[in-house]
């Protein structure tokens, strides 16, 4: 037997409890690891919380997280990685856990610590996909809401990389690092939309919003096109015509084994906040409902 995090019903971070589970194991293609760090990701509070139940109800017991770094411990048939090998990658199952499951293991470099490893893997996967799905050319500039959280920050980065001016928004106590990322930055909030005018005076051309606070109406006024503009935490994205972006990479291929080498290379930071022991999951839920995180939380099992 093994121990991880499960709910069993929706509701506030006290739900979440430390159970005896027995650990799973690995299908054709898989590999098991012994969990050396889960990040916790904003999508995990909204399923968690039941905001999403309507479209996708949980199978409960629920264990949650979607990617983590470890060693495998045992394989599939027709695994890409053998046992002893350090990997990362999204987890089949959950990853609030001694162990997961990995179907696309991705090899963990030596320079990238186990905290990063495994925070690199939904921010850096969703962040590529957004820009790839909004095709923002070199020379253009992007708006991006919420650019000092996990996904804003790999997202200005990726941008400012591919030569595209990048204005973020932010709050004032992360302006300073939003800048130092390449984009310039402007305080979110009320006058936000003049300020971005002002900070853009050439327009602005397309907008990612990571921020979900209510920004999409102004947003499409100020690229002048719904198209232009895409969300991935405002669930009212439908009302203003707005793409939703969720899943997979809409067959932009698997970035991840690009995004680990640049991150090993020092080309793209995975800013950490904090580090937590696996049972103290509710209070990295906690903390980041009151956004008191500045960077990624991560379970250390």
């Amino acid at each position: 037997m093994s121990t991880a995090i499960t709910f069993s019903e929706y509701g506030a971070p006290e739900v979440l409890r430390l159970t005896e589970v027995t650990p799973p194991e690995p299908g054709p293609g898989q590999v098991r690891i012994r969990v050396r760090a889960a990040s916790v990701n904003p999508l995990d509070l909204k399923i968690r919380s039941g905001l999403l139940a309507a479209k996708a109800p949980a199978d409960f017991p629920v264990v949650p997280g979607l990617d983590a770094a470890g060693v495998v411990d045992a394989v599939g048939e027709g695994a890409t990685a053998t046992e002893g090998d350090e990997v990362l990658g999204a987890t089949v199952g959950g990853s609030y856990a001694e162990y997961a499951l990995l179907d696309r293991p991705v090899a963990k470099p030596e320079a990238l610590s186990w905290e990063v490893a495994a925070s690199l893997v939904t921010v850096g996967r969703t962040a590529h996909r957004v820009l790839e799905q909004l095709g923002v050319q070199e020379g253009r500039t992007l708006l991006v809401h919420g650019a000092a959280g996990s996904v804003g920050t790999i997202a200005v980065q990726l941008a400012v990389a591919r030569g595209i001016t990048v204005v973020g928004t932010a709050a004032e106590r992360d302006l300073e690092r939003v800048t130092a990322l390449g984009a310039t930055a402007v305080r979110y909030g009320e006058g936000w939309v003049e300020r971005v005018r002002a900070a853009a005076p050439q327009g602005v051309d397309f907008v990612f919003d990571a921020s979900g606070a209510g920004v999409l109406a102004d947003s499409v006024a100020l690229t002048g096109d719904a198209g232009r503009v895409i969300t991935i935490a405002d669930l009212a994205a439908a009302e203003h015509g707005v793409r939703f972006s969720a899943g997979t990479s809409d067959g932009a291929g698997e970035p991840l084994p690009e995004l680990v080498r640049l991150t090993a290379a020092g080309k793209l930071a995975v800013p950490i906040w904090r580090t937590y022991p696996l049972a103290e999951a509710a209070r990295a839920h906690t903390d980041l409902e009151a956004r008191r995180n500045r960077g990624k939380a991560v379970l250390m099992p």
